[in-house]
């Protein structure tokens, strides 16, 4: 009899752990996400449309923590501020943005004043960095960045740096 309980237990807590996060695959976040199992909801930039981004690509626990609450785990932090600055050279965005992101042919990303109100959020710039905007910038995520090469873009930790560096030179941290 107690055999038979435990098996009948076993095959619940087996049931439960394969059904877990499951909800009919509309979940975007799914366990590789953050601590939670979920995923915060990602829109364009261009429009608001939802914006899916495989989770496995928040694949540090800085970028599982940003998917969970949009907070930018990063802000303040040398390290990752000295990288964000040799990303943002890397990937061109000196171009437009300027040498300090205080704006060139595109905007400053200094604020407080953005070109698009949500770049005051850490969620909003990287939506805005991730799918690019209507007004010329393209899209900087891994896989979008160029069309014909799946692997090329910047992934969710090396954004979150980026910012992390941007943010040094305004008075806004985006986690507010």
């Amino acid at each position: 009899m107690q055999q038979k309980n435990l098996l009948v237990m076993a095959l619940i807590v087996s049931f439960g752990i394969v059904a877990c996060g499951k909800d009919g695959g509309k979940s975007t976040g799914g366990d590789k996400a953050g601590a939670n199992g979920k995923m915060i909801e990602f829109v364009t930039t261009q429009d608001g449309k939802p914006m899916e981004i495989k989770p496995e690509l928040f694949d540090t626990p800085a970028a599982k923590e940003f998917a969970a609450t949009g907070k930018n785990p990063y802000i303040g932090q040398q390290d990752a501020i000295d990288k964000g600055k040799k990303l943002f050279q890397m990937y061109s965005c000196t171009q437009c943005h300027g040498g300090d992101a205080q704006g060139q042919t595109g905007p400053s990303l200094h604020g407080p004043n953005f070109r698009y109100a949500k770049d005051a959020t850490n969620k909003g710039m990287f939506e805005t960095i991730w799918h690019g905007t209507n007004g010329g910038m393209g899209a900087k995520g891994k896989g979008l960045m160029d069309p014909t090469d799946p692997n090329n873009g910047l992934v969710p930790d090396e954004v979150l740096k980026i910012q992390a560096w941007v943010r040094t030179h305004g008075s806004t941290t985006g986690n507010e």
